[in-house]
């Protein structure tokens, strides 16, 4: 017997896929992309408790947290009746590396097993070569257009926070978001607008756009948020910590995905430097790396045009920000990059910081909160505050010792 249910070409025509929710606005673009491709997609948005309970029922409770929620949102639907589990099918991602993220998809399997579900398959989305599907393959074509996403994602992301807390006529931001969105959409499902140049010409007018919004930029406590991948970016994972700081009178800056991306290819560069490898793979990494960094550019281009916005910092730049502070060999889940981010964050001016870290994830306890001190040695303006995200940690708690951050701040504005 296989090991796990293979979706098949034929389940390419019959079978909706469900897949996690995680960025809001990346995600409902990249729903929008797969749909071109033929793939019946839907982004679950469930998150009522439940989810958290179904989570805890299926998945080992030492688990990490994104785990959990992950699964737990998966399961919850196909309980839900709203699924027919022989029409279904579960996508979910793989990093490849040593985080337990890359385990995932085997305890994903193992909860459908134990809640009933053992025909539903599992699709992987890995650049690691570790599953493949014959009804799913992630060509070259499907990687540039979902990298076009993640670079309007951050943009519209950036362009948000930033203006958001300053806007003169309340919802316009939010408003224009929601414009672009659908306007990106529609275009990446008739397969334009994802080649390089449309996407430098795109991302200048939605500057441009955003930049004609009337602000007032009083003087406001800003923060930087950090962390796991997951609950980072997710709401559900860090219980709408974003609308939280809005909530006190707060502008947010969250690095965006590209980023992360950068970092995750880049890895695999240096493991090759270091130990050897295809060299297939090594070409292939680098033109993804090229790529990449031609986004990341165009961002900082357009970004640099307005004063009023405050531009992403290099990739290169955050890679030597933590030379004599954390080796680049520390790569396990968000690794260097996550103490990179903080000094980044600190360098812009938003040195309040939320370092939001799943309980138990060793890497980020480590590059995380383990970096808090060195960071203030070197940057004495800092003010971090982790915060451990977990089944059994109450968000009161979790928002008063946010507070208590953010009143050092108030004192310091």
């Amino acid at each position: 017997m296989a090991d796990h249910i293979e979706f098949t070409k034929e389940m390419k025509k019959t079978h909706t896929i469900l897949a996690p929710y995680m960025l809001e606005t990346q995600f409902d673009m990249l729903g929008e992309i797969m749909k071109s491709f033929g793939y019946k997609i839907e982004i679950l948005k469930n998150r009522s408790e439940e989810v958290v309970q179904d989570g805890l029922m299926y998945v080992h409770n030492d688990t990490c947290y994104p785990a959990l929620l992950v699964i737990g949102q998966m399961i919850h639907a196909l309980k839900s009746g709203k699924y027919d589990p022989d029409t279904t099918a579960l996508m979910i991602t793989q990093t490849g590396g040593g985080c337990r993220a890359s385990n995932y998809i085997h305890l994903l399997r193992k909860a459908l097993v134990k809640a009933g579900f053992p025909q539903v398959p599992v699709i992987s989305i890995n650049l690691s070569g570790l599953e493949k599907n014959s009804g799913f393959s992630l060509s070259l074509p499907l990687i540039a257009r979902i990298m076009a996403v993640l670079v309007y994602g951050d943009v519209l992301m950036l362009l948000k926070n930033q203006i958001t807390p300053y806007e003169i006529h309340k919802g316009e931001t939010v408003k224009k978001v929601e414009e672009w969105k659908k306007r990106l959409s529609e275009s990446l499902y008739a397969n334009v607008h994802f080649s390089l140049k449309k996407v430098y010409e795109n991302i200048d007018r939605i500057v441009a756009d955003f930049a004609t919004i009337e602000i007032n930029k009083t003087p406001k406590v800003k923060v930087g948020v950090v962390g796991e991948i997951y609950v980072k970016y997710s709401s559900l994972g860090n219980n709408n910590l974003e609308e939280f700081l809005a909530s006190q009178d707060c502008e947010v800056m969250l690095p965006g995905v590209m980023g992360f991306m950068l970092f995750k290819v880049d890895n695999r560069l240096e493991d090759i430097k270091l130990y050897g490898g295809n060299p297939f793979k090594k070409l292939v990494c680098t033109i993804l790396f090229k790529f990449f960094k031609k986004f990341e550019k165009a961002m900082i281009d357009a970004f640099s045009k307005y004063p009023q916005f405050t531009p992403p910092m290099p990739y290169e730049h955050t890679k030597e920000n933590v030379k004599g502070v954390i080796g680049h060999g520390n790569k396990m889940g968000e690794g260097w990059l996550l103490t990179g981010e903080m000094i980044d964050l600190v360098q812009m001016g938003y040195e309040n910081i939320v370092c939001a870290q799943p309980f138990g994830c060793l890497p980020n306890h480590i590059c995380g909160k383990g970096m808090v001190r060195k960071i203030r040695e070197l940057y004495p303006e800092a003010n971090i505050v982790p915060i451990d995200y977990d089944p059994s940690a109450t968000r009161v708690n979790q928002e008063n010792r946010i507070k208590l951050m953010l009143s050092i701040a108030k004192e310091k504005l």
